[in-house]
């Protein structure tokens, strides 16, 4: 197989949404690709701090997208910053006037993001901040909902990593659960959704396997490896 460059979700896909916990034969799944010669990097909704950590940790390439394309690393201190944090917090305190129960997620510090507990209905959160055309976006990672700055996505963050790369859309497979991965999937040349993706998340990849979380990576990894094959 061609080396490629695998863009993985965290949450949902390497680890449970319930207590975030890795699962180790995907990790172990993903050092083997790197082994291989391709390169594995988290594409994530958290911090880009935390993604970086689980690389060196877990023996992928070093770098790391996070809060949702916001921020890119690449070392203990080199950070690309592309979202705008200050709009998003403007944003939240105009949610709140709206939406009295929304409140921030422990999480992580964001430097480019607000993170939300998911306790009110991210398609009314949408619409408020459509209809008052303000210059972010609500995403739900199934994890969290996510207020980033318009334009910014999984997608815009990853164009930065196929640059470093000189990276084609055929080099990139992605692999996600949730609506914040749908972006990469249009940008991949390849990509799947895991079975506890929702299902027109799933529409929106190239394949889907019916497995969750961990199990389902795996299966993802197998998926594509098949595919890969046959071209």
């Amino acid at each position: 197989m061609k080396p490629k460059i695998f863009a993985i979700d965290i949450d949902g896909t390497i680890t449970d949404n319930r207590g975030g916990r890795v699962d180790l034969d995907a990790l172990g799944a993903l050092r083997y690709l790197v082994k291989l010669g391709h390169k594995v990097i988290y594409v994530t909704g958290r911090s880009s701090v935390e993604a970086y950590v689980l690389s060196v940790f877990g023996g992928t390439t070093r770098i790391a997208v996070g809060e949702n394309g916001g921020i890119i690393t690449s070392g203990p201190d080199e950070h690309k910053l592309i979202g705008n944090k200050q709009k998003c917090l403007d944003a939240f305190e105009f949610l709140k006037t709206k939406i009295p129960e929304a409140i921030e997620k422990p999480v992580f510090p964001r430097i480019t993001e607000v993170v939300l507990e998911r306790n009110f209905d991210v398609n009314v959160g949408k619409k408020l901040f459509a209809d008052n055309d303000l210059d972010v976006t609500l995403t739900d990672s199934q994890y969290a909902y996510h207020i980033n700055s318009k334009g910014v996505d999984k997608a815009s963050g990853f164009l930065e990593v196929m640059n470093m790369f000189s990276a084609k859309k055929e080099d990139v497979v992605a692999i996600g659960d949730s609506e914040t991965d749908v972006p990469l999937f249009k940008l991949a040349g390849t990509s799947v959704a895991l079975g506890n993706a929702p299902k027109d998340v799933q529409s929106q990849a190239s394949m889907s396997v019916p497995g969750h979380e961990g199990n389902g990576l795996i299966e993802a990894l197998e998926a594509v490896q098949l595919q890969l094959l046959v071209e």
